[in-house]
Order: C-alpha cells, then structure tokens, then sequence
C-alpha cells in the first residue's frame, strides 16, 4: 500500500464539509501549516475542529475561524485569537471548551478503544452539565467519552515512506494520541525518508496508524514570547 502522496491537496482530496477533524500542534509548534491551507483552498466548511488551542489571528486554525470554514471547535486554550472571541461572543461559532488534561485523555482513549472514563476535572463547574457523575472512594467524578474523527491532521519532524512517525518536544503531546484516533491519519512532515533510516527505539507513531503522509515545505517557525513590562 503506498501511503506516500504529492501534497496537501492531493492528501486531503476527499475531506467534506461537515466532517469532524483532529488538529495536532501545542501552542503554536507542530502545527500542520500545508494541511490547513489545503483546506483553506478546498473551502470545505461546517468543520467541527478537536485541537487544544484554536491557532492565532492569521496562523494556524485562526485562517479557518478567518473563512468561516469552522462550525464547531473542541478546545482547552483559546485566548490568542480575537477572531474566535468576537464569533463566539456573537453566538456565531459553537465551542466546548475542554480542561487540558480531560481534552488529552479523551484523544487517547479513543485510540485505546476505551469508549468512556471518568475524572474529577470539571465536576461542579459549567463542565459537568448533561454528564454523568459518580462517587468513587468519597469523591465524585465525571464521565467523558473518548472522542473520535473522521481525519487526523498531524505534523511530524520526520517520517518514511511506511508512515512511521518522529516528533520534536512539545509537538508530541497532541499529535501522537491524535495519529491513533482517526478513522484516517494524514501526517505532513519536514523530512520525508525511505524504511530503515529511522532507528524503530526512535519511533513516536508507528506506521501502522498513518494512512497517508507527504513532505511540507515553507514551514514558519513560529515562537509564542512573554513581553513583561518593568
């Protein structure tokens, strides 16, 4: 099975609109820069988007939110993008913000088949409304169910032709749980090389899980700084 395509385009042909995709990246590293302007060529919109931050104005997920392509978003941090704010204050964007860790756990227990867990995040706060609680040990809990996508969109520093997967620092929080819970997982990389130039104790993703991988280009390394005022 050859798993190798041209480009973003090309890899990304049969996303529809309606479709719920998963987003990897933390902050604004490892974020599938070829990908989402693929999908901003495509038009494809009523996107429901899983990703822990929603890009900022301009970059990332922030160019979907500029477009109108996104329906939904499922996300922890959101407070760089002025766009997302303004849409969702005016009722026009739908948005479950999820607690970091609860929004991590429910990417990998869908990639593990586990359908539901529970956890103390949340409980007593806006989180908990229409869910399920239960006392464990004199301490109550939600029940989260795993979350699921039709695609996966993930960046890898470097990948081979049979899919396997390495990432850099912080990129692998998201991505690597998220490469395991797409019906198909699409990984664009910065290095795209043949079997055997990977040492296996080096792999992050195995193979196994990527559909379809292509090499990216014109990558920004974006760095999120602290200004503090003395």
């Amino acid at each position: 099975m050859n798993k190798v395509y041209k480009n973003a385009d090309e890899a990304l042909a049969d996303i529809k609109d309606g479709m719920t995709l998963m987003l990897g990246g933390f902050g604004l590293c490892g974020i599938p820069e070829n990908s989402i302007a693929a999908l901003l060529r495509k038009g494809v919109k009523d996107l429901t988007c899983i990703s822990n931050n929603a890009g900022v104005d301009e970059f990332g997920l922030g160019l979907l939110l500029k477009t109108r392509q996104i329906k939904k978003m499922m996300s922890s941090y959101v407070g760089e993008n002025a766009e997302f704010e303004r849409q969702f204050l005016q009722g026009e964007l739908q948005v479950d913000l999820v607690p970091q860790g609860t929004l991590a756990t429910r990417i990998a227990m869908a990639g593990l088949g586990i359908p539901a867990f529970y956890t103390p995040a949340g409980y007593g706060t806006e989180v908990a409304e229409g869910k399920e609680s239960r006392e464990f040990n004199g301490k109550m809990y939600l029940m989260e169910t795993a979350l699921h996508a039709d695609f996966s969109i993930v960046k890898a520093w470097k990948g081979d032709t049979l899919g396997n997967l390495v990432f850099r620092k912080t990129t692998r929080n998201y991505s690597v749980p998220m490469a395991k819970a797409g019906d198909i997982t699409i990984a664009e990389v910065e290095h795209l090389v043949q079997p055997g130039e990977i040492d296996p104790d080096n792999v992050h993703v195995p193979g196994i899980y990527v559909h379809r991988i292509f090499e990216g280009k014109d990558y920004e390394k974006r760095i999120e700084r602290r200004t503090i005022a003395i």
